[in-house]
């Protein structure tokens, strides 16, 4: 236990250490977002990896203080944001919530005044989005990491009911797409299951090449759109 907060203090230790970069950034990441490409991976790596020490601490977890709570956050938005990163975008929205979210664990302040600590996990503010490769249902490590802190926010929840969404690229036909996309639903359902979730709290639902993340032409292979997305309901 006491290496596993050791781990946070160092991971967060290098966030705070990177050149150029303050964890006191407003949510719109224009620091972040100005850095070029290597550096900017390593900065939003830096506060993915701090996240994860802090969320698989099991103090941190007992505590269950905003802390927690905002580590969780971090973790889920800036591993969304190393995914667009993965496939060459800088998606704003993501850096600049992994960066306020990343700020907020640490206690720092951010913006011109105090930042009020939420009064409990916001079940219903963003999904969990976990990616795939190409043609492909198992669960990435990537992945998995994300859905342990799916886990660990349902605990928070109360054990709310949970659904979940698979989806594919634009690649393929129509009938086999629907058929992957109900195959990832069902992966990423049996890994929730296998953490301890009760398998009668999860719904899934397949949604093939409809809703895509990133708008494509038909055929395109587009990593953010092989997805599955955890909700609480």
């Amino acid at each position: 236990m006491a290496r596993t907060v050791e781990k946070a203090f160092v991971a967060m230790a290098a966030v705070l250490a990177w050149p150029g970069i303050s964890l006191a950034q407003d949510g719109s990441a224009q620091d972040l977002m100005s850095l070029d490409t290597a550096s900017l991976r390593g900065a939003v790596s830096q506060r993915y990896d701090a996240a994860l020490a802090l969320t698989t601490d099991q103090t941190v977890i007992a505590a269950n203080t905003s802390r927690f709570m905002w580590a969780s956050q971090a973790k889920n938005q800036c591993g969304i944001a190393l995914g667009f990163l993965k496939s060459g975008t800088r998606d704003r929205v993501s850096i600049g919530k992994c960066a306020d979210a990343a700020a907020r664990m640490a206690g720092v302040q951010i913006a011109e005044a105090p930042i009020p600590a939420p009064p409990a996990f916001d079940c219903k503010v963003n999904p969990f989005i976990v990616f795939f490769d190409w043609d492909r249902s198992d669960i990435t490590p990537e992945a998995a990491q994300t859905l342990d802190t799916a886990v660990s926010a349902n605990k928070a929840c109360q054990n709310a009911p949970m659904n979940v969404a698979g989806y594919t690229d634009l690649s393929g036909s129509d009938f086999y797409n629907q058929g992957l996309s109900q195959r990832r639903a069902d992966a990423v359902r049996s890994y929730l299951t296998g953490q301890g979730v009760s398998a009668a709290s999860i719904s899934t639902e397949a949604f093939g090449e409809s809703n895509p993340r990133v708008p494509t032409a038909d055929g395109v292979r587009e990593v953010q759109n092989r997805r599955a997305e955890v909700t609480f309901r």
